[in-house]
């Protein structure tokens, strides 16, 4: 009697354990459907009023779309800090130059810096060697070159497959003389994507945790919205100006973050021309930004501007970085600003950040300004149901 019922709960058992996995195994093909990598072909429009940018001969682009995917109770965190890439190709890949190609594209120096660094910090590993713990990396480049298997070079990207966030990126090729045609011809665009990533992350961030104090009081004063960092204590306001920063001292060397908020009339197209926006923003600081002594405030660098048009929440939009300094003083640093136009109110939004860090690593702490500047919500955005504040990211593939 007791093998019989041993026997009839062992069964039993064995039922429960099939069913279980098989449910386990639908889920999992599921997720893997919605997890593959996505082959980008179709063209993007760049937004109602931006012009188009330049872009890699030969190619087109298109939004992501879907960008978000909400995070398992069991997938775990990505590994790593902002602006971090794992490389990892095979060993031939190594040999071949392959690897150095793309290494140097992503650690060429970043734009609107005096000193020398890096876009992102590249790590290079052979694939045999991505082990578990690897995987949860929250960039990773996956080199592919096999002439038996593919037949050009193409970009597939998956998010949160191991971790989230996470972005894993396959760069396929059939040989290594086209893949470093392929990711030379499009070195802008591969930083471009990986950057606005890391971007959309911490405006992620921003989102659940900013400062309420500089939101309250850019919203009475622009009747817009904005999520600054909350360790923007600091608040001036003039004239149709804000000034937001935070003071101190970061392991010895002082470090000063600062966001600035101002609007003047928006006249004509005129308005967004470099020699413009420079005469206006060295008006506004010298009224606003003073130096550590009287006729001592804040004036730009203009031989170091650099301006791109772009689309910003799908409206046009100036960005201008460059480099600031204190008139008659020797201080200074970089800066980011982002010009948008306020149609309803027939103004020009400016908002800008800017970083005091002397002879330290900038990007992180000014990527993270800049992320607050593209959360800037205008009038007639605030009551949008559903108003994307992240920016749109792009892929690239080759026209056939």
């Amino acid at each position: 009697m007791k093998k019989y019922i041993y026997r009839v709960c062992m069964m039993l058992l064995a039922v429960m354990l099939t069913v279980a996995c098989g449910s386990r195994a639908s889920q999992t093909g599921q997720n893997g459907k919605e997890n593959a990598g996505k082959e980008v072909s179709t063209s993007a429009k760049s937004g109602a009023k931006a012009k188009k940018s330049k872009k890699s001969k030969n190619t087109e682009i298109r939004k992501t779309g879907n960008r978000k995917k909400k995070k398992g109770v069991l997938t775990p965190t990505s590994a790593g800090s902002p602006y971090e890439i794992l490389l990892v190709a095979g060993e031939d890949d190594f040999h071949s130059g392959a690897v150095d190609s793309l290494y140097s594209i992503l650690t060429d120096d970043m734009a609107g810096v005096l000193q020398s660094e890096p876009c992102f910090k590249v790590s290079r590993i052979n694939q045999n060697n991505l082990s578990k713990n690897l995987r949860l990396c929250r960039n990773i480049v996956i080199i592919k070159i096999d002439p038996s298997t593919y037949s050009k070079c193409k970009f597939k990207f998956s998010r949160d497959v191991y971790a989230a966030p996470q972005i894993i990126m396959t760069i396929q090729a059939p040989d290594a003389i086209k893949f470093k045609h392929f990711v030379m011809d499009n070195r802008d665009v591969i930083v471009d994507f990986f950057t606005k990533a890391e971007l959309n992350r911490e405006c992620d961030l921003l989102r659940e945790d900013h400062q309420p104090y500089v939101q309250e009081e850019v919203k009475k004063l622009f009747g817009c919205d904005i999520w600054a960092p909350t360790e923007l204590t600091k608040v001036t306001v003039g004239r149709h100006f804000l000034w937001a920063r935070c003071e101190r001292f970061v392991k010895k060397v002082e470090q000063d973050l600062n966001l600035v908020i101002y609007s003047y009339p928006y006249r004509d197209a005129d308005t967004f021309t470099e020699e413009y926006f420079t005469r206006k923003r060295d008006s506004v600081m010298q009224r606003n930004v003073p130096g550590p002594k009287e006729g001592q405030y804040v004036i730009t660098r203009k031989e170091f501007n650099l301006v791109s048009e772009e689309a910003v929440h799908g409206e046009y939009a100036m960005i201008v970085r460059g480099l600031w300094e204190v008139k008659d003083y020797d201080m200074g640093g970089p800066f980011v600003s982002v010009s948008r136009v306020d149609e309803k109110n027939q103004r020009v939004i400016v908002a800008e950040g800017f970083v005091y860090y002397p002879n330290q690593a900038k990007r992180n702490v000014l990527k993270r300004l800049e992320a607050a500047l593209y959360t800037l919500r205008l009038p007639d955005e605030l009551d949008l149901e559903k108003y994307r504040y992240d920016l749109e990211e792009i892929i690239i593939e080759p026209e056939d």
